[in-house]
């Protein structure tokens, strides 16, 4: 599946981040064929009640950041046990709670903006996602083997969290949304430089 998702990667990012209002809270619907428009993302504000200050795509965010980071952090749980690198281990644990902080937020957010608590990438390996195989032989494996297939993950997680909120920051309406968006881009974008001298 991920593949197929990854064939085109702006018109994934664009349907992904399309959802709709339905039975009084905002819901993720499927992808549509078409990309669209930027100013029209930009000024659409969710019509339900209470969670009108959320846009289709704050929440369509949201969901998947909650979805991203749940895959990425059994990955960085692992490193203390799989490594004995001491920078990776300070890597790992710095990346975890920053994490764990963007996933209370996001989790807050959507329960803010009336959204259903169930997560809609349930079984989704999509960009950035870590797989149950991939976890499967990342437990496999230990010291530099290790550090190399993780090194791989994470930098697809950050690279893909950065690209997914980069288009939040520009066409979301949340205030506190749009702010996380960014700091996920501040910080991805740091991790990145850092995960570079990690693993030349």
């Amino acid at each position: 599946m991920r593949a197929l998702v990854s064939a085109s990667m702006s018109l994934f990012l664009a349907a992904l981040l399309v959802t709709a209002c339905a039975t009084g809270s905002p819901t993720t619907t499927a992808p549509s064929t078409a990309a669209p428009s930027t100013a029209g993302l930009a000024g659409s504000v969710s019509p339900c009640g209470s969670a009108s200050l959320f846009s289709p795509t704050d929440v369509a965010w949201l969901q998947l950041t909650v979805a991203m980071n749940e895959r990425l952090l059994p990955v960085l749980d692992m490193v203390p046990s799989r490594t004995t690198d001491p920078a990776w281990q300070t890597f790992a644990a710095r990346l975890g709670t920053a994490h764990r902080a963007d996933l209370s937020t996001a989790r807050r957010l959507l329960a803010e903006s009336g959204a259903p608590a169930t997560n809609p990438h349930e079984g989704h390996d999509m960009p950035g996602m870590v797989t149950e195989q991939e976890l499967t032989t990342l437990r496999s494996v230990t010291g530099v083997a290790f550090q190399r297939l993780a090194g791989q993950h994470v930098r697809a997680h950050l690279q893909q969290a950065v690209r997914v909120a980069t288009a939040e920051q520009r066409n979301g309406v949340h205030p506190a949304t749009t702010a996380l968006a960014a700091e996920v881009v501040r910080a991805g974008d740091a991790e990145l430089a850092r995960l570079d001298r990690l693993t030349p």
